[in-house]
């Protein structure tokens, strides 16, 4: 799907709505207005605005994400806008619960999400990214480690990414582009 399509899986009356887990439904409003702020409000830095202008043959951009999931709420407008800045970037959406290829794609072998895998014009991977940023990860990986409460866990990563305001996603995808 496009990312077009994607804003409207936030929507109650999108129909793959009701599939989502009901347990994880309520999250959805909120990710839609955490979304929609960063889509909004965050800002490419001129130095990966530069790198990203600079590439010269097409790449697809595949993104596996949900709209329940409060990582790619913060992470996702911010690939969206990134991919915006050449349009030799063509990005597709999969819905990870949807015939994704999250399988291929495992963390830890979990199927953490969101992720992006970045291909160049023959269809190979060039490399793959995500759940969250390496920082926060490290903090993730701590706390849980911690058995912290899962409440207590996501004020944390919000806090987090309401400080960083798409800074370190940015930072990981610029020196993984200039790496390859």
């Amino acid at each position: 799907m496009t990312p077009t399509e994607y804003i409207a899986t936030f929507e109650l009356e999108h129909p793959g709505y009701s599939s989502y887990p009901t347990n994880y439904q309520h999250y959805i409003p909120l990710n839609k207005s955490r979304f929609t702020r960063s889509l909004k409000q965050g800002v490419i830095t001129q130095e990966l605005t530069e790198v990203i202008r600079a590439i010269n043959e097409k790449q697809d951009w595949v993104i596996i994400t949900e709209p329940w999931c409060g990582d790619a709420a913060q992470i996702v407008p911010y690939l969206f806008k990134i991919a915006a800045l050449n349009p030799l970037i063509n990005v597709l959406v999969q819905l990870r619960d949807s015939h994704s290829e999250i399988e291929s794609y495992l963390s830890d072998g979990k199927m953490s999400i969101p992720k992006l895998i970045v291909r160049n014009k023959e269809g190979a991977d060039r490399f793959v990214w995500g759940p969250r940023p390496q920082k926060l990860e490290a903090i993730y990986l701590e706390l849980k480690n911690k058995n912290e409460n899962i409440d207590d866990m996501k004020t944390i990563l919000q806090k987090w990414y309401n400080d960083d305001k798409g800074k370190e996603i940015q930072e990981e995808i610029m020196e993984l582009i200039k790496d390859r």
